[in-house]
């Protein structure tokens, strides 16, 4: 994304989240456990339809908080240009993954979870809330999604 002076149009910004989803293949994954503890990891993922799919193992602290509390907080790592996606968090099983989400993480990030010999579990997140802004100027009109529909 090249820096302007003057601020994004929000479909731009729009468009270049979407663009940023298909490029990407790590984001920032911020949960919490139970107690308010927090957890912060890199994951690969997916954007699959509206949704976005990661994996990781059932057992590790990121799972358990996305299993148990259902909530995510996904980021990218720029700081100049910030992109938040909040999202509500569902757990597939290796076995209970939807065959075409599975394939399109497989073909995006060359790994297929659903053959490690460790288990892993895919996570799809619908995303509720996104922020996109790059500096100071674009900070208003940060929201592009509100309660999982886009303001543009």
């Amino acid at each position: 994304m090249e820096i302007t002076d003057s601020p994004r149009a929000m479909e731009a910004r729009k468009q270049d989240v979407l663009a940023r989803l298909e490029r990407e293949i790590d984001i920032w994954v911020a949960t919490s456990d139970a107690e308010g503890v927090p957890c912060l990891v890199p994951l690969w993922f997916v954007r699959y339809g509206e949704d976005l799919w990661l994996s990781t193992r059932p057992g590790n602290p990121t799972g358990r908080n996305m299993r148990e509390g259902a909530k995510v907080r996904l980021a990218f790592g720029d700081t100049r240009d910030v992109v938040l996606i909040d999202g509500d968090v569902e757990t597939f099983t290796a076995r209970d993954v939807p065959e075409a989400a599975a394939e399109a993480f497989l073909g995006k990030t060359g790994w297929d979870p659903r053959t490690s010999r460790a288990p892993y579990d895919f996570y799809r997140v619908r995303p509720r809330m996104v922020q996109a802004w790059c500096e100071a100027r674009e900070l208003p009109g940060r929201h592009l999604m509100r309660d999982g529909v886009w303001a543009v």
